[in-house]
């Protein structure tokens, strides 16, 4: 058995040094394929796994009685993955673009390897029993965990480890939507930072090739077939721009209300007691809003072919489903209350993500729209057009991303006859959002606590760099009750001009400066008389071991020093960080993040 293990382990090494011999441009385009393949497979994987576990759950259904079990599979599915993350894995994985994003920020792009499938497993039980989320999220979490496990194993630098997370994560959008462009430019808009021909070309690579192992594995059957799309009118651009400014509007309350909503269920301390009142809450909603089960796509899918009455699904209205009005009040009550089974089922131990349910409000937002404009007699539009543009506007609200918005909706229903509509709303959209919220629901969180990158170079150079590694300890420390006796011996054996004063219990009081003490450190006559508590000065700041780079380098600018004291959460005395080491850290990594 150890002969065995000595063998493979050998034949690793060897590949891994072969590997390494190839010039680097080659070896990031042979890993980009590599991750490419399994994101692609990972992707179909998840997606097939979905749809099978709800189509034996529910296709039996054949009349609203048998819909009540809306009511107990969501409960059973957050339980079981509950269960699943608490006792297996044994980490947080929800909310996975955010995780991915943190991870780009402060983990040097590195993802722990039960991401590679935990976020599938729990994610598919979530979704496959009805919790009211969506796919995308944990596919990009474990496409981009694989990207960047490949590299870890392959002990690969920085620069590389985030560049193959990226082609993960690139890889992931692009299978399980069958869409390359869309996954390139996801990850170039939402998740990466710089756009350089050393970036591109490995996420071309990793996005076409998960494309093509999707369509190989799932035939060319697009995500959201339509026939019922009309040709792009200009007469109808006035309504389009009304839609947008509608979804920025409403991209606003999915953001809003979703953080909001969660914050307040976490405040149910207990896991068990949370799970049974999210399942309960959620129960109900899937009752008298079944299209808001599981992801929601086949009532989507139904508005794009303009079958209002498919998109109801097993609804316990029947009698008046065809009535006007109740089908403005189904639908308005269906997109208002879609925030709230989405954060229903992640507080409530599911795991799933928002990117779903974003398209679904979309969707619905435009035939919402598109109806109450018919039904005014102002003017009469396409419904379906609409609804594929409504998705577009939501999508550029919510993830503040206008050009995954356009190139996505583009390619999961082949309407590239809507492009001008596309581009209309998702621009009107995006400006509409941004002059309330200037963080998407990915990066809100993370902007609040300073651990966010973003397209200015400058903030993303800061937000890459961490105090730890630049603390200074070679600082000799002196008591209050020190006398200068004391002290210049202390000078005598250091080769720094700055001198911290802790107490016994390591806590920093003040310091003593060199300068202060000159004039009468050759006076031999206060050596015994003069303490250091009468020499020290307090502190202008001091920075915490964990602060963000920006609010360090602010400090320096406030108070115009060289070096500040570090502490951490106690107040107990580390070291210093100078004002030059920061500078020469932040030319390091503007060159490794500017690498071409």
């Amino acid at each position: 058995m150890n002969t065995t293990k000595n063998k493979i382990t050998h034949w690793i090494g060897r590949g891994q040094q072969r590997l390494h011999r190839l010039p680097e441009r080659r070896l990031v385009l042979l890993l980009a394929l590599v991750v490419g393949f399994f994101s692609g497979l990972a992707a179909v994987l998840l997606k097939n796994t979905i749809h099978f576990m709800q189509w034996a759950l529910t296709d039996w259904f054949h009349t609203s009685a048998n819909s009540l079990l809306f009511f107990v599979y969501p409960g059973v599915g957050m339980l079981l993955s509950l269960l699943f993350v608490r006792y297996v894995v044994k980490a947080d994985i929800g909310h996975g673009i955010t995780k991915v994003l943190y991870a780009i920020s402060r983990r040097k792009s590195k993802i722990k390897g039960h991401n590679t499938w935990s976020s599938m497993v729990a994610s598919t039980i979530t979704i496959g029993f009805g919790g009211s989320v969506g796919a995308e999220a944990p596919i990009v979490y474990t496409g981009a965990a694989i990207g960047s496990k490949v590299a870890q194993i392959l002990h690969l630098k920085e620069r590389h480890i985030a560049l193959l997370l990226g082609c993960g994560a690139a890889g992931a959008v692009a299978g399980i939507f069958k869409a390359p462009l869309a996954g390139i430019v996801f990850t170039l808009e939402i998740l990466l930072f710089d756009l350089t021909m050393g970036s591109i070309l490995p996420l071309l690579v990793s996005s076409v090739t998960a494309t093509a192992i999707s369509f190989l594995l799932m035939g060319d059957v697009v995500q959201f077939p339509t026939d019922s799309l009309e040709l792009f009118s200009m007469s109808n651009i006035p309504y389009y721009l009304v839609l947008g400014a509608f979804c920025g509007l409403a991209s606003l309350y999915f953001t809003r209300g979703t953080l909001f909503i969660e914050t307040q269920l976490k405040r149910i301390r207990k896991p068990l007691r949370r799970w049974l009142c999210c399942a309960v809450g959620l129960g109900i909603l899937l009752v008298l809003f079944p299209p808001l089960y599981g992801e929601g796509y086949d009532s989507l899918s139904a508005l794009l072919n303009e079958n209002v009455g498919g998109a109801f699904g097993h609804t316990l209205f029947g009698a008046v489903e065809n009535e006007t009005w109740f089908i403005l009040l189904f639908f308005g009550g269906v997109m208002v209350f879609k925030i709230i089974s989405m954060s229903l089922t992640n507080s409530g131990g599911g795991v799933g993500g928002t990117f779903g349910p974003t398209l679904f409000m979309g969707g619905i937002a435009g035939f919402l729209v598109a109806r109450l404009i018919n039904i005014s007699g102002i003017h009469t539009v396409p419904e379906a057009n609409f609804a594929l543009v409504g998705m577009a506007g939501m999508m550029a609200g919510v993830m503040q991303a206008p050009l995954t918005a356009i190139f996505l909706i583009a390619e999961i229903t082949k309407g590239y006859d809507l492009l001008m509509p596309l581009m209309l709303a998702s621009a009107t959209s995006f400006v509409t959002i941004r002059g309330f919220e200037k963080h998407s629901i990915y990066t809100k969180r993370l902007a609040l606590r300073g651990d966010l990158l973003t397209h200015d170079k400058d903030k993303a150079v800061l937000t890459l760099l961490h105090i730890r590694p630049l603390i200074e300890t070679n600082f000799n420390a002196v008591l209050p009750d020190h006398s200068l006796g004391v002290l210049i011996k202390v000078v005598a054996r250091s080769s720094r001009n700055l001198f911290p004063v802790i107490d016994m219990h390591n806590n920093l009081l003040g310091i003593v400066l060199l300068d202060d003490i000159r004039p009468i450190m050759f006076d031999a006559e206060r050596y015994a008389t003069t303490f250091v508590r009468d020499l020290m000065q307090p502190v202008p700041a001091t920075v915490n071991e964990y602060e963000n780079m920006a609010s360090v380098l602010d400090k320096f600018e406030q108070h115009d020093v060289w070096n500040l004291p570090v502490v951490d959460d106690q107040n107990k005395y580390i070291g210093f960080v100078s004002k030059s080491k920061i500078f020469n850290a932040y030319r390091r990594q503007l060159k490794e993040f500017s690498y071409e």
